[in-house]
């Protein structure tokens, strides 16, 4: 008896535990930080295929195996995948910078606010 009452009670506390995590968790928001992530890496595979395709399409046109037109073509469309996704890195990067420099610039201002707080209290 003691066996289907100690079971219950796990059972019962996996239950609310789950339903507890169900209802809280479209409060957190953390598919903005997974996604983050997911698109910082994604776009690091993405353009390490594309330098490998590059090269692969440059080792096949030296081998005579694609003629030039098609070479200049494919290069011209990969070149222009990889370009964009740098930039995009590039943009992401910056926004990056910009945050950390806005934070530091807070915390100068901060202190210069304190410091004034504190001589014109000593000047009373």
């Amino acid at each position: 008896m003691q066996d289907i009452s100690i079971i219950s009670m796990v059972f019962t506390a996996a239950m609310a535990l789950t339903c507890l995590f169900l209802i809280l968790s479209p409060l957190f928001k953390w598919d903005t930080y997974l996604n983050a992530n997911v698109n910082t890496q994604d776009l690091a595979s993405t353009k390490e295929a594309l330098l490998t395709t590059l090269n692969e399409i440059e080792f096949e046109y030296k081998m005579d195996k694609i003629s030039h037109a098609d070479y200049k073509v494919l290069k011209k469309q990969y070149e222009t995948e990889v370009a964009s996704i740098m930039k995009e890195e590039e943009q992401m990067i910056d926004k990056n910078i910009d945050e950390d420099l806005m934070a530091e610039v807070e915390k100068e201002i901060e202190a210069q606010m304190q410091s004034y707080k504190n001589k014109k209290g000593e000047g009373k």
